[in-house]
């Protein structure tokens, strides 16, 4: 953020400097356009852009609204991505200046900038090729919208009577205020740029300024003359360093300090401090040595008021690393002598220009640090560079070498298992082992973990059966340094469970060959979609679990999912009967469905089969199969006579074979 608030001021002085555009008439309609692009959230000292132009706008809106029809217009503020979201808020009118204060609150940023378009619009709106009109236009972007803002201006300057744009370019930098300043130039109004609170102000109040009625101007006086600043400063400094510089006086806050070759014209500056309301301040020096001068300046006119000499020596830096490092590891760096704390050591390619980089880092207040190689072998160099002026204060040649990387795992794995892992040679802790299909390209991958300071884990397969590779891959440049084929197979689930079963009560479920123990086992309708599922389990490490089944009867499925990639590996159609439904698979039962409690019943029954013990029970629905209220042995030919409970409520009869621990039927008998 520092660097763009620096720019943003220069461009904001130069706006200062500039002559100021002809004020406009007091019948001149206004309409201010204000950025409401998704750009406005973006932050100037911890405080987001639409929040500081929110705050700036009372400035904006001086007196000469409360004579003009001015309106407010946002683009971008609505919809993301439409370069046609372009909305007069309000209208040109008397006495609105309340109004689009309270409306400016609203804008909430969104989407594109199609400023060149809302431009136009506003000078439609304001009837501009018949009456004098001008937009005042906020932005902190350039157009996004694919139209020429400078062909605009000269349209609209052509065609209007008496037409002006005034520009604020909030928190812009240099290469950006071009291609938005030709707005205000091309149409005979102001562009001032602002990089934080401060300066928006600033501008909002200059170009409050140039749209008011100019006051008459007053007989010229003889104009005083400059009173003399005194700066104070070292003799010499380190080029690229920051010197503290003084000043006995400050005539305006929005005078600077900068720092010039000697003997550069007046009116021109290189790095500069505003004075504000101080009498010292940190300035950065140039990045070449040489003799220099420090100037206190005006911002209005760009008067030299003050100068003092100041040499700057050539930095004795020194750096220090290993003439070896592996491709993609780490090694430590030293350095002394550093200059500013933004100065970066960098390693580049032998040869390569100076002020390029690969990886780097910032040299802060530290003597020692490390750097990560880059991933492909050769000879390169370290470099201490300059942040100012990028310049190459030091360096030394390093030969960055081929690690030797082993790895070994299984020859084949089941779709969807773990599987143990082991690897030697390890570069760099977040370098990553993974599993992708034979012959991807390079730096794919699929599931995957960090080697870390390990030496094994164990790696999650993919849920398709077919030939893989393991890789070990270097995180810098995504490099694989070690493979190893792995045939992954067809997991053998069984799944099994009743075919039958009545709604909202539980099932037993059993299956073999659990492949994770985060595999989970699902009941969904016959015919869902793969992957979906309603009720489920975690198998874990089980191989039996109870499941509650759907209230709703109909057809259902049991069905093993792999938790990679949600394949089903087995099936188990189950039927839902009604809660009441009679359950028979051998013999059946005949009895009332209801009976008055303390009543006497008769119960029937048909059986394909002889047992040695076979017996009919009544039973709470809730009870276990093999638990009873009474039970009645089959010795002869039907019915049988039960006595029922005297509380009310669902109970069940049951035929059971019990020397095989088997139920042939089950009915449900209400007692009301």
């Amino acid at each position: 953020m520092k660097h763009i608030a620096l720019r943003s001021a220069a461009l904001a002085l130069a706006g200062g400097m500039a002559l100021a555009a002809p004020a406009a008439a007091a019948d001149e309609n206004v309409m201010i356009v204000f950025d409401g692009s998704n750009s406005m959230w973006g932050q100037i000292d911890g405080t987001a852009k639409i929040e500081i132009a929110r705050d700036a706008m009372d400035q904006l809106l001086g007196e000469w609204a409360d004579n003009r029809k001015v309106g407010l217009m946002a683009y971008g503020h609505r919809r993301r991505g439409d370069c046609t979201d372009i909305e007069t808020i309000v209208a040109p009118g008397d006495g609105t200046r309340a109004e689009i204060l309270e409306r400016v609150g609203g804008i909430t940023p969104t989407g594109k900038t199609p400023l060149s378009s809302a431009v136009e619009q506003a000078a439609t709106e304001l009837s501009y090729t018949d009456t004098p009109a001008t937009v005042v236009l906020i932005s902190d972007g350039l157009e996004s919208c694919e139209r020429d803002p400078c062909a605009l201006a000269e349209t609209l300057e052509k065609g209007g009577v008496g037409f002006t744009a005034h520009v604020v370019g909030f928190g812009l930098g240099d290469a950006d205020a071009g291609a938005l300043s030709c707005l205000a130039e091309n149409t005979g109004g102001q562009y001032i740029a602002a990089g934080n609170a401060e300066e928006l102000g600033q501008a909002f109040t200059a170009v409050a300024t140039a749209v008011s009625e100019p006051e008459p101007e007053p007989a010229p006086e003889p104009e005083p003359e400059r009173p003399e600043v005194i700066l104070s400063g070292p003799d010499t400094a380190p080029a690229g360093s920051v010197v503290r510089v003084g000043w006995d006086k400050t005539l305006d806050n929005r005078d600077y300090v900068t720092i010039v070759p000697a003997g550069t014209e007046a009116g021109k500056h290189g790095n500069y401090i505003r004075v504000k309301d101080r009498a010292e301040g940190k300035l950065q020096v140039p990045g070449d040595a040489g003799m220099y001068e420090l100037r206190y300046m005006t911002d209005e006119g760009g008067e030299v008021l003050g100068t003092v000499a100041i040499e700057l020596t050539e930095p004795e830096v020194t750096l220090s690393g290993p003439e070896t490092a592996l491709a993609g590891g780490t090694f430590p760096v030293e350095w002394t002598g550093a200059v500013h704390g933004r100065d970066f050591i960098t390693i580049v390619a032998m040869g390569a220009e100076e002020g390029s980089y690969l990886n780097y880092f910032r040299v802060k207040d530290n003597s020692r640090d490390k750097l990560q190689a880059p991933a492909e072998p050769g000879l390169y160099e370290l470099r201490y560079v300059l942040e100012e002026g990028k310049r190459t204060m030091a360096r030394q040649t390093i030969e960055i070498t081929e690690p030797e990387v082993t790895l070994s795992g299984p020859e084949t794995a089941l779709a969807g298992g773990t599987f143990p892992v082991e690897w030697t040679g390890a570069v760099h802790g977040r370098d990553f082992i993974t599993i992708v299909a034979m012959g991807a390209e390079e730096g794919s991958y699929l599931n995957y973990f960090r080697v870390k300071d390990n030496s094994r884990d164990k790696l999650q397969a993919p849920a398709e059966p077919g030939l893989y590779e393991l890789r070990y891959v270097l995180d810098e440049g995504k490099r694989t340094m070690a493979r190893q084929t792995i045939e992954i197979t067809e997991p053998e689930v069984t799944l099994s469970g009743p075919e039958e079963i009545r709604a909202g009560t539980e099932a037993t479920i059993e299956w073999t060959g659990a492949v994770h123990g985060r595999d989970y086992i699902t009941i969904v309708p016959v015919g869902a979609e793969e992957g979906s599922h309603g009720d489920y389990f975690r198998v874990k490490n089980d191989s039996r679990r109870k499941m509650r089944v759907p209230e709703e009867p109909g057809l259902y499925e049991l069905r093993y999912v792999l938790d990679e990639g949600k394949r089903t590996m087995a099936r188990h159609r189950i039927e839902v009967l009604a809660a009441d439904a009679a359950l028979e698979s051998g013999a059946s039962l005949s009895a009332p469905e209801t009976a008055a409690p303390g009543a006497e019943i008769q119960v029937g029954w048909e059986v394909e089969t002889d047992s040695a013990d076979q017996r009919i029970t009544l039973a709470r629905g809730s009870q276990a199969i093999f638990t009873w209220l009474q039970a009645i042995r089959i010795t002869g030919e039907p019915p049988v006579r039960i006595t029922l409970p005297e509380e009310p409520g669902m109970y069940e009869l049951r035929f059971l074979d019990v020397a095989n621990q088997e139920v042939l039927a089950r009915k449900v008998i209400t007692v009301e």
